[in-house]
């Protein structure tokens, strides 16, 4: 099924020529998408794009009236971009002030299972702040991983820093493309996302081997 007929967009695309409602509805999801909302953030971002690109060629696409507001492409991917930090940090609040509560909540039980919390502590252990770089990636753990990143000894600043740079790798990325090229883009998507998570795979285990791995060898080099 293509992003055309998914419900989000169908709802969203009502409103192509009301872009403040666009940019309160994106707020409003990107938060409920961060706290479990089945609808992927992949899907609002894309679907935002597509408006863009509907306002951004009224050719195709003929306004109700001439002169009609529309989504537009720069705008849209800040607020997006926005939308998606604040997401993180408010979850990342929430688990500095409430971790544990949440974490002990039955409705959260499927979520922060025994084997996550494992994976979500040893990143976080192991990579420090670097972690937050890759669970913004990670699309499955991103709140449990919020959460625990709260509970940590990682500061606020560093947490949204971190989070800001990875999202604004991806999510400007792919608004502003959309806003240039439209729908046919999107099947270039996939590769792109590979390319991207090859990039996280490659960031780790520099940042690994620079800052655990190099100092142990030149302390072992020291003792002998």
């Amino acid at each position: 099924m293509g992003i055309s007929h998914e419900p989000l967009f169908i709802w969203l695309s009502q409103y192509a020529y009301q872009p403040h409602m666009v940019y309160i509805a994106v707020v409003a999801v990107m938060i409920a998408s961060g706290f479990g909302l089945p609808v992927p953030e992949e899907v609002t971002v894309v679907s935002v794009g597509l408006l863009t690109y509907i306002g951004a060629h009224p050719e195709q696409f003929p306004p109700p009236y001439p002169g009609a507001p529309v989504v537009h492409g720069y705008e849209a991917a800040m607020v997006t971009l926005i939308a998606v930090v604040f997401a993180d940090c408010l979850i990342f609040s929430l688990g500095r002030i409430f971790g544990r509560k949440i974490i002990a909540m039955p409705r959260f039980q499927r979520v922060f299972t025994e084997e996550r919390l494992g994976k979500i502590n040893g990143w976080v252990k192991k990579h420090g702040m670097y972690a937050v770089f890759v669970f913004r990636f990670t699309a499955g753990l991103r709140f449990p991983a919020h959460i625990i990143l709260g509970m940590s000894r990682i500061r606020a600043w560093q947490f949204a820093m971190v989070d800001g740079i990875a999202a604004m790798i991806s999510i400007p990325t792919q608004i502003l493309l959309i806003y240039h090229f439209g729908e046919p883009i999107l099947h270039i998507f996939h590769e792109f996302k590979i390319w991207i998570m090859w990039l996280v795979i490659a960031a780790v285990v520099f940042i690994t081997l620079k800052v655990f791995v190099l100092p142990r060898l030149k302390v072992l080099r020291r003792r002998h």
